[in-house]
């Protein structure tokens, strides 16, 4: 249980990206007062909630109607986590838990970024709701590592919001260098998460045999 809760909060808190959530939010509402600003931030990280709670409790029912096994899921999930992780080891944004240019200049011209792009694509990226699926999906149907993966899931929600409430001292604390090097250090454990949910993938998907012994 407790590696399992280890693995859904360091996925989550990489594929989420608390740190580079609060920075995103400081730079695109620096003329907003104060409570405006935490009526986004609060807001935002709800309309995520609910959209990630919901990927994670229906998601894999959905794709399991779809056709979609668990083996193709694993390794579907695995390479966009490992494209995720690759992107914060490097610092390049792709797409996968940050904002395109264009995502980023409409989200500075509104008034009110809640719904987009913080709630989704900034919190709820593809990354964080393909890892909602994968972990949930992991846990085989047991309700206590299931409930674990939730708790994880929440903790970080708790975690990113409470970065956007504090989002300019957040920003002068870590300055760009230190938010980069904890991202860093978080991309790396998720490309290495990544490769495994790949490796069990293609051994559930029985295209390979695994023999013991030589």
């Amino acid at each position: 249980m407790f590696e399992t809760a280890i693995v859904a909060f360091t996925t989550f808190f990489a594929t989420i990206g608390p740190l580079d959530v609060a920075a995103m939010f400081a730079a695109m509402t620096p003329s907003n007062t104060p409570k405006a600003r935490r009526g986004m931030a609060l807001r935002g990280t709800f309309i995520a909630a609910v959209v990630l709670f919901a990927f994670a409790l229906v998601g894999e029912a959905l794709l399991t109607s779809l056709g979609i096994s668990l083996a193709a899921l694993r390794v579907a999930g695995g390479i966009l986590l490992l494209l995720i992780g690759i992107e914060m080891v490097f610092a390049r944004g792709m797409g996968g838990s940050t904002t395109t240019e264009e995502e980023v200049a409409e989200g500075t011209g509104k008034q009110d970024i809640s719904v987009f792009p913080l709630a989704t694509p900034l919190i709820a990226g593809p990354g964080a709701m393909g890892a909602a699926i994968l972990l949930m999906a992991d846990t085989g149907g047991d309700w206590r590592l299931q409930a674990i993966v939730l708790g994880a899931l929440l903790a970080v929600l708790l975690i990113t919001l409470l970065g956007l409430l504090l989002a300019t001292q957040v920003r002068r604390l870590f300055g760009v260098t230190g938010m980069h090097v904890i991202s860093r250090v978080f991309g790396v454990l998720l490309t290495a998460l990544a490769v495994q949910f790949v490796f069990d993938g293609v051994a559930q998907s029985g295209l390979v045999h695994v023999t013991g012994g030589q």
